[in-house]
């Protein structure tokens, strides 16, 4: 099925959400043109979580075998006292998580999902895509959407759809809320190769250090030939980016005094990327006449749930099925999106917030976060994320 006036649906943003809705409307027939300002479709970041949620997404794109060739299966995810190097609370991903919620959790450095991504979309007829294609603005004119390009050109579509990330610029034109909220805590992440991660200090699974103001969470990549970490701590520090260096002094500076196998982790990294971790207030509004927004341009969050590339891949699908079902009604088949989303990802946006406070609790908070959380058996810390991990 294909759009009666043949015009493209217009993406602007080339990263895993916006090529996930042109794969997506692609397959259902769509006509589909996608601008990405940088110089080439490529991923900055290192690994991700991908959570048994975002597999159906996978499923109904096609993906799903594919991505499970570069992925590293963790065998659980385990949180320890930064402090004292006592284990918290470990959920088993084996069997049991795959027959509660019909799919498997990985782990898969965020180029490599992209490049798949991406590859696909390569293949489709129906999908043009641009690079150093920088979107100065776009207008709804009732039957069409024109979208003005840096270098002065207008491109005319069906429906222009937002995937342009935390700094949307076309979020401003629809929700128009200004600057992201600063959160207060900066993420420094950093890929080491398997043999240069010490024997004792290499597991195959998710582990986090809980620890005052600060966590470290680390996992193998790519098929367990990486490894990857990502050290968090509060800081007022603000800058916009994804790929600043790091300063090493100060991280080791916030955590001093944590057990050896932090410490010793954090010292085998000589270069860090830092970025300063931001997100938005929920909201319900959008989507605006033939204009709407995905992933992290709609609702950015923070990175505790590991949910940011689930929850855009979620949309992608959920919005492409919504199109298919009214291909003659775009603004309504964008509210219907909308509608079918907002509240989903509300919840992860501010549970993401608390599971940060979780982690990064001082003093009696912490000791009454141990306390409960030990006390849970696999099982119901599995029941525990089935909002989530079920779908909704």
């Amino acid at each position: 099925m294909a759009q009666a006036d043949n015009k493209p649906f217009i993406i602007v943003g080339g990263g895993i959400g916006g090529l996930g809705a042109a794969l997506g409307l692609a397959q259902k027939g769509f006509a589909v043109h996608v601008l990405e300002q940088a110089s080439e479709f490529k991923e900055i970041g290192a690994g991700i979580q991908l959570g048994p949620n975002v597999f159906t997404p996978f499923k109904k794109l096609g993906l799903r075998e594919r991505i499970l060739e570069d992925v590293a299966i963790p065998t659980g995810l385990e949180m320890r006292d930064a402090l004292t190097g006592d284990l918290i609370t470990r959920m088993p991903l084996g069997d049991d998580l795959t027959r509660r919620f019909g799919d498997t959790y990985a782990v898969i450095h965020r180029a490599d999902l992209q490049a798949i991504i991406l590859e696909a979309c390569q293949k489709m007829k129906n999908i043009t895509l641009e690079t150093q294609a920088r979107v100065l603005d776009f207008e709804d004119k009732g039957g069409e959407v024109v979208v003005t390009m840096e270098d002065g050109r207008i491109i005319t579509g069906c429906a222009m759809i937002g995937a342009d990330g935390l700094w949307s610029k076309t979020r401003q034109k629809i929700v128009g809320d200004g600057k992201p909220r600063v959160s207060g805590h900066i993420a420094y992440r950093a890929v080491l190769k398997r043999e240069d991660v010490p024997e004792d200090l290499w597991k195959p699974d998710v582990v986090l250090w809980a620890g005052p103001r600060t966590h470290l969470v680390h996992y193998p990549l790519r098929r367990g030939e990486l490894y990857n970490l990502v050290a968090v701590f509060h800081s007022d520090h603000y800058s916009e980016g994804w790929d600043q260096a790091g300063d090493p002094a100060l991280l080791h500076a916030h955590f001093k005094g944590q057990v050896p196998q932090v410490l010793r982790m954090l010292e085998k990294i000589d270069v860090w990327k830092m970025w300063v971790l931001c997100d938005r207030e929920p909201v319900k509004n959008w989507s605006q006449g033939r204009a709407t927004l995905i992933g992290d341009a709609a609702h950015p969050m923070l990175q505790y749930l590991a949910q940011g590339a689930c929850m855009a891949l979620e949309d992608a699908v959920c919005l492409a099925e919504k199109i298919e079902a009214k291909p003659d009604d775009i603004p309504g088949a964008l509210l219907d999106y909308q509608n079918a989303r907002y509240l989903r990802t509300a919840r992860v946006q501010l549970m993401a917030r608390v599971y940060g406070d979780v982690y990064h609790a001082r003093g009696p908070i912490a000791e009454l976060r141990d306390n409960m959380l030990k006390g849970r058996t696999p099982e119901q810390a599995i029941e525990g994320i089935a909002w989530l991990y079920g779908g909704g």
